[in-house]
């Protein structure tokens, strides 16, 4: 008895897809495809398609069109999760590469698959959409500078420590910064690790936990907002071939005129002797957070008052007691 259309042409791109003629993430024939190359109608062609989706052997991307998912059920469930493991640290690599040396822009799924010579739909059997991989990023790219397994002594060096390795990621990565938002934060392991140390160094000073959450995300919330404007300011020294300290040195004569003008006199008075650089700022900004956080330790510590009935008196209104007559050693003797 001969096989129905639809089945015999869900058969030939069956064995076309396990035999490898059609790869991962290759398109598939659409319906219209199907009814023009074997001539059937298109409740034919539409059969076709969802006998191979029963199967597993493709799937439909809703506005894309439909994709081969594996070569066949029997090398999905051969392939290991740390095969997965992988291929998805390649994709993320493969992004932060193409990130750090042209911003997140431009940024998509077709463009990493690309760089890694894989069929774009592949990428999705891995990485469910450009969020997801903004975010396996972002953990990746704190993961690639870890904090130190021994904090060291005090809980401003630890938070100084912190700070100091979050503004070497940033600038390792300038598209970072702007790819958290504080608002909506991004749940990744490696960049909470941090709000964590900030929590551990501040724990058994006084603070309740209201505040040293607050004091943690602040600090962390400062160091991103300094470093915000590097992928900003690369793109445009890209673009213009002009550095941040050319573009400044060109305002110069535009910046004498305008102070001139009287209007702006403190401004003025200050810029004289003032050298500004995001790394000025950096640290000016730190120290000063940092001091305040000093401020509220000491609030939350005062000193130990002394003992209820004890009475201090000012050295100027101590008693003194006259040498006895008979020299030092009569009071022992009489």
């Amino acid at each position: 008895m001969p096989q129905p259309p639809y089945a015999r042409i869900a058969g030939e791109l069956r064995h076309r897809i396990e035999t490898g003629e059609l790869a991962p993430g290759e398109r598939m024939p659409s319906t219209r495809a199907i009814t023009q190359r074997w001539g059937v109608a298109m409740a034919t062609a539409t059969k076709v398609l969802a006998t191979l989706r029963h199967e597993g052997l493709i799937r439909a991307v809703p506005g894309v069109g439909t994709f081969v998912r594996e070569t066949t059920p029997q090398a999905r469930s051969a392939r290991s999760p740390a095969d997965d493991a992988a291929v998805r640290t390649r994709i993320v690599r493969a992004a932060i590469a193409l990130a750090d040396a042209e911003g997140t822009a431009g940024l998509t799924m077709r463009r990493v698959a690309t760089e890694l010579g894989m069929p774009t739909m592949s990428l999705y059997r891995h990485v469910a959409n450009k969020d997801q991989l903004i975010a396996l990023m972002v953990d990746a790219a704190f993961a690639g500078e870890p904090l130190p397994a021994r904090p060291p002594q005090g809980w401003r060096a630890r938070l100084e420590l912190s700070a100091a390795i979050q503004w070497r990621i940033y600038q390792a990565h300038p598209w970072l910064a702007a790819a958290l938002n504080l608002s909506r934060p991004l749940l990744v392991p490696h960049g909470m690790r941090h709000i964590d140390w900030a929590l551990a160094a501040l724990d058994g000073l006084g603070l309740d936990a209201d505040t040293r959450m607050h004091a943690a995300v602040t600090l962390f919330g400062y160091v991103r907002g300094q470093a915000v404007d590097m992928e900003p300011e690369k793109r445009v020294a890209q673009a213009s071939g002009i550095t941040a300290q050319q573009w400044m040195d060109a305002q110069h004569d535009r910046m004498t005129t305008l102070l001139a003008q009287g209007g702006l006199p403190h401004f003025a008075s200050a810029a004289a002797g003032t050298d500004l650089s995001p790394a000025s700022l950096y640290e000016f900004g730190l120290t000063a957070l940092l001091a305040g956080l000093t401020t509220l330790i000491d609030a939350a510590n005062p000193a130990t008052p002394p003992p209820k009935n004890f009475v201090t008196t000012p050295p100027s209104e101590a008693p003194t007691t006259p040498p006895h007559p008979a020299g030092p050693h009569a009071a022992a003797s009489g």
